[in-house]
C-alpha cells in the first residue's frame, strides 16, 4: 500500500489533469473560482479532494463536514483501492458520457460519480465492521442523489451512472469492472428472503435506463438490458435481452457494450 501510495505522488495522470481543467476553468469563469479552489486547487492529492468533496455533499446538521471528511480521509489511507477505482470512475465517465468533455466535470458536478466515490467510502466501513456509519452513509446518499446503495453491495471499479437518478442497487448484489447503467436501475429481490438474493452482473455489462433486475441471478459478462426490461431469469453473456419479462433478442452487438454505450437493438459488430 505504501509503495502504491508513493507511484501516486509521484504520476497521477488523472489528478494532474483535473489541476490543469480546474485553473483553465477558474480563468473561464471566476465566479466559480472559490468552489473550484476548494474542492480542487487547495488540495495536493486525488484523494484529499475526494474525501472534500464527500463531506461538502454527505454533511448534514447530525454530521459535520469535518467528520465525514476524517473518515473518508482514513478509508482512502487504508484502502488505496478506493481512489483508484474513483480514477477508474472519472475515465469510464469521460470517456462513455458523450455529455462529459473533462476529467474535472464528475468531481464537481456529476452525482452517479458523487455517489459511488460515498458508496465506496460506506462499503469500507461495512468491511471494518462499522455498519452503523456505513448505514449513515447511505441514508446520506440517497437523501442528496437520489440514489440507494446498499453499502454491503460490491462494485467493480471503472462504473458509470448516468443521470443517476432512482437507482436501487440491493445488500447481495455484485457488479462487475466497466459496468455502465443509466437511471432509474433497480437490482433487487423478488420477496422477504434474506439470504443471497440480489443480481451478480458481469464485467462490460450495458443496463438501459428503466431496467429492473430482480433475484439472485447472473448477468453475463458483456451483456446488454435494453430500456425499460424486466429481468427474471439468468441472462448469457455477449447477448441483448429485451421486454417484461426480458427475453434474449439477440447478440451484444459489440465486443462491450457499457462502453460504446450502443441501446439500438439489432445492432450489428
Amino acid at each position: 500500500m505504501a509503495q502504491t501510495r508513493a507511484q501516486l505522488s509521484e504520476v497521477d495522470p488523472v489528478w494532474d489533469r483535473i489541476s490543469q481543467e480546474a485553473k483553465q476553468a477558474v480563468a473561464d469563469e471566476p465566479l466559480l473560482g472559490g468552489m473550484i479552489h476548494s474542492c480542487i486547487l487547495h488540495h495536493s492529492t486525488f484523494e484529499c479532494a475526494l474525501a472534500y468533496r464527500n463531506a461538502m455533499k454527505l454533511a448534514s446538521g447530525e454530521m459535520s463536514e469535518q467528520l465525514i471528511r476524517e473518515i473518508c480521509d482514513e478509508a482512502y489511507a487504508a484502502d488505496p483501492s478506493l481512489a483508484l477505482a474513483g480514477r477508474a470512475d472519472i475515465v469510464a465517465v469521460y470517456e462513455r458520457d458523450p455529455a462529459c468533455h473533462r476529467f474535472l466535470q464528475p468531481l464537481l458536478f456529476f452525482k452517479g460519480f458523487q455517489a459511488v466515490q460515498a458508496y465506496r467510502v460506506a462499503n469500507w466501513l461495512w468491511r471494518q465492521g462499522r455498519r452503523d456509519m456505513a448505514y449513515f452513509f447511505q441514508m446520506r446518499v440517497s437523501e442528496t442523489f437520489g440514489v440507494d446503495i446498499h453499502p454491503a453491495a460490491r462494485i467493480g471499479k471503472g462504473i458509470m451512472i448516468d443521470h443517476a437518478h432512482s437507482i436501487v442497487i440491493g445488500e447481495t448484489a455484485v457488479v462487475g469492472d466497466n459496468v455502465s447503467m443509466l437511471h432509474s436501475v433497480t437490482l433487487g429481490g423478488t420477496g422477504k428472503e434474506e439470504e443471497d438474493r440480489h443480481p451478480k452482473i458481469g464485467d462490460g455489462v450495458l443496463i438501459g435506463a428503466g431496467a429492473k433486475v430482480l433475484g439472485n441471478i447472473s448477468i453475463g459478462r458483456c451483456s446488454r438490458i435494453a430500456a425499460g426490461s424486466v429481468v427474471l431469469h439468468d441472462v448469457p453473456e455477449k447477448s441483448t435481452v429485451a421486454g417484461v419479462p426480458a427475453k434474449v433478442v439477440g447478440e451484444a452487438g459489440c465486443a462491450q457494450p457499457s462502453v460504446t454505450m450502443d441501446q439500438l437493438l439489432g445492432t450489428k459488430s
